[in-house]
């Protein structure tokens, strides 16, 4: 079995696209759909036909291109069962747990709620790949307009139990700003400040930070580290249950 190919582009102002392609059976996917034409653009330039939407959440800038990619392709548009009166044109309703194949590949669903309700993840195992949306980011995690803390941690702890070399193709360049934010809540993280810096530099070459990796995320990510003694302590929440030094962190990232 080939590898999923994944061309990432990036969309509206800090989004990035992806397409994944598997050349065995032709099949190709969007993973959401916050801009139409560059997606157009990027199947004209591979010579791919659009056969799948992979939809992560119902936000516009997840789903807003769904039923004008559906009426031009007839593809099939997946998303979460919790979720599916959000989702325009769905086709097939999946939940935690289920596997969805696609072509020759199988995806692991994780329900991964707490920046949206129903917010789901796309995990290839065999490729090492998570397509995560907003639930988790570079250095950060999604916003949490409808979730809780407790659900989100939940959620956060789901992808950060998968292997270290599992590439992260989350949805935003956010990477730098997040950053920012990491290094005010533990900066003795000799990892943090050394990929803070690095971060810098690509950006300023114009390079995406994405995708990451789950193992860098785990080393660096606040978000990802509420057992940290370091940052437990910088919080003033030395020994304090996981929820509650995670709830912080994001107050804080709110406020930033």
């Amino acid at each position: 079995m080939t590898r999923l190919e994944v061309a990432q582009f990036p969309c509206l102002s800090d989004n990035y696209g992806y397409l994944i392609h598997d050349a065995e059976t032709g099949h190709t996917a969007a993973i959401d759909t916050p801009e139409v034409d560059p997606i157009n653009r990027e199947l004209e330039a591979r010579g791919w036909r659009l056969t799948h939407i992979l939809n992560t959440h119902h936000h516009f800038d997840h789903a807003g291109g769904n039923l004008a990619l559906k009426e031009q392709w007839q593809c099939t548009i997946v998303g979460a069962a919790d979720d599916a009166a959000r989702i325009p044109g769905i086709d097939v309703q999946v939940a935690d747990g289920d596997t969805y194949v696609f072509g020759s590949h199988t995806a692991r669903i994780f329900d991964v709620s707490g920046h949206t309700i129903g917010h789901i993840a796309y995990y290839f195992a065999d490729d090492a790949m998570l397509f995560c949306g907003d639930a988790l980011f570079a250095l950060g995690c999604g916003r949490l307009f409808e979730g809780t803390p407790a659900q989100m941690w939940t959620s956060l702890k789901k992808l950060s139990a998968l292997p270290d070399d599992t590439a992260v193709y989350c949805a935003h360049e956010y990477t730098q700003a997040n950053a920012k934010f990491a290094v005010t809540v533990e900066p003795q993280n000799e990892a943090l400040m050394a990929r803070s810096k690095e971060i810098d530099r690509l950006r300023a070459a114009g390079t995406p930070t994405v995708p990451s990796t789950i193992g860098l995320e785990k080393a660096t990510n606040p978000f990802l580290r509420p057992t940290s003694t370091d940052l437990q302590g910088n919080l003033g929440l030395a020994g304090a249950d996981p929820v509650e030094v995670f709830a912080e962190t994001r107050r804080r990232k709110d406020n930033f």
